[in-house]
């Protein structure tokens, strides 16, 4: 069976971004996905399509087909008061490096990364951390089959998935779960 529409897929890789393996699976814990439903980036999906099982692959994606470039206005500084518990900031928060998890006021989820500190102000960078970077996939297509009602991800954050695979389409997808 080859990598399309309602296939489910594992897969091995290594992501090697400026020399160095950032992100890597084993035959053991394979990367596992229903393909075509937003689980992973579009250019990577297009580059595994009609691959099967045994399938070896090598491609590059530049950072616009990637995570995108590095946005300055995702790049903010902030009062360190919002941090504050009790009128304290939690020893060991606000290190240079610290990725914090924070909602934006209508409640969206996102992880900032702490770029500095000083004068009562916090430089957040809200970026993906692999925003700007080329990014090098090596790996191996270890199995693919036809998606099942169970290869939906209940326990992920699936707003707005449509997977067409599920029984509950009809109820919202994923999302219906």
């Amino acid at each position: 069976m080859k990598i399309g529409k309602d296939t489910f897929v594992s897969l091995i890789y290594a992501l090697t971004v400026d020399g160095q393996v950032v992100d890597s699976t084993t035959k053991e814990n394979p990367l596992q996905f229903p393909f075509g439903e937003g689980y992973l980036l579009p250019k990577f999906e297009a580059q595994i399509a009609g691959l099967g099982a045994g399938d070896k692959f090598d491609f590059t994606l530049s950072a616009a087909d990637g995570y995108g470039e590095v946005a300055e206005q995702a790049i903010v500084e902030l009062p360190e008061t919002i941090f504050m518990i009790d009128g304290k900031v939690e020893d060991g928060l606000l290190v240079v490096g610290n990725q914090i998890p924070m909602s934006t006021p209508d409640g969206q989820r996102l992880v900032g990364v702490v770029r500095e500190v000083a004068d009562g102000k916090v430089r957040m960078d809200f970026n993906h951390p692999m925003a700007g970077k080329t990014l090098h996939f090596m790996g191996e297509i270890v199995e693919v089959r036809e998606a099942s009602d169970d290869d939906c991800f209940s326990d992920m954050d699936t707003s707005g998935c449509n997977c067409d695979s599920c029984d509950n389409a009809e109820k919202g997808g994923c999302g219906g779960h």
